[in-house]
């Protein structure tokens, strides 16, 4: 088990903090834009988009933002509450840096807890712990599978470009393969072990992230929305907006009647 002491979200270029041994708290940032600066045991760690931080309780640290250089990024500061954890990560003596290939999963967790913090509907402690505790599971199974080497890091972030632009159309393997001169299988496998995705699932988040946009920052009907996101069955957009974000898309109508 585990317990969230605080869930933050740091913007500009002006942050600095420091810590150690907040009742042995744990201490993990995720850097989501530009690059920033920590000080682990007096040595200098830098940070950039999709780098993953965690530093055990008793590890004096502080961190800064690089003069003129913008950044963001999710911190959650944690603790285990059992003598004996199953998660490897939380039994780290030393602090663990990763540049992550599961970032998207692993953010939307970390995005998650901070509405949960920040909304506190009912059950949010718990909600909040459930979402950190699958973000380190994300974590530690990367962990195991060894350090993403760069030209993975390379090959996989190529596709995740193509989807960028091609995301409201139907995107196969054949085509992921051809951007990266690999064949089908071998693009959709190495795109599912970096990510912790399959394409179809990387595909769906994009379109979702989008509609969530246009739900509350456009005019659009919701079957005008999914059908410029690719969904033709206008209950199967439904279906897939409420697993991706655990609301219905009437719920962002209700939204937009009081921002727009």
């Amino acid at each position: 088990m585990i317990a969230i002491s605080d869930a933050h979200q740091d913007n500009g270029a002006d942050w600095y903090e420091e810590g150690a041994g907040r009742q042995l708290a744990f201490h993990l940032s995720l850097v989501t834009y530009g690059r920033c600066v920590y000080w682990v045991n007096e040595e200098k760690v830098i940070l950039e988009k999709g780098d993953l931080l965690l530093i055990p309780g008793h590890v004096p640290y502080y961190g800064k933002s690089i003069p003129t250089v913008v950044h963001t990024k999710y911190v959650v500061n944690f603790h285990k509450l059992a003598a004996e954890c199953a998660l490897p990560l939380l039994r780290l003596e030393e602090p663990f840096k990763q540049k992550l290939g599961c970032f998207e999963v692993v953010q939307e967790r970390l995005r998650g807890i901070l509405t949960q913090h920040k909304e506190r509907p009912a059950y949010y402690e718990l909600m909040a712990e459930a979402l950190l505790t699958e973000a380190l599971i994300f974590l530690n199974q990367e962990k195991d599978r060894g350090v993403i080497s760069s030209e993975k890091h390379r090959r996989v972030e190529s596709m995740k470009q193509y989807i960028a632009t091609h995301y409201r159309e139907r995107v196969t393997k054949e085509e992921l393969g051809d951007v990266i001169s690999t064949t089908p299988n071998y693009a959709a496998t190495l795109f599912k072990a970096v990510t912790n995705q399959t394409i179809s699932e990387y595909v769906h988040n994009q379109r979702m992230k989008t509609a969530v946009y246009m739900l509350t920052e456009s005019q659009l009907m919701i079957s005008e929305i999914a059908d410029y996101l690719g969904y033709n069955d206008v209950s199967y957009f439904y279906r897939i907006f409420k697993r991706s974000t655990g609301r219905s898309p009437s719920d962002f109508l209700h939204e937009r009647s009081s921002t727009v």
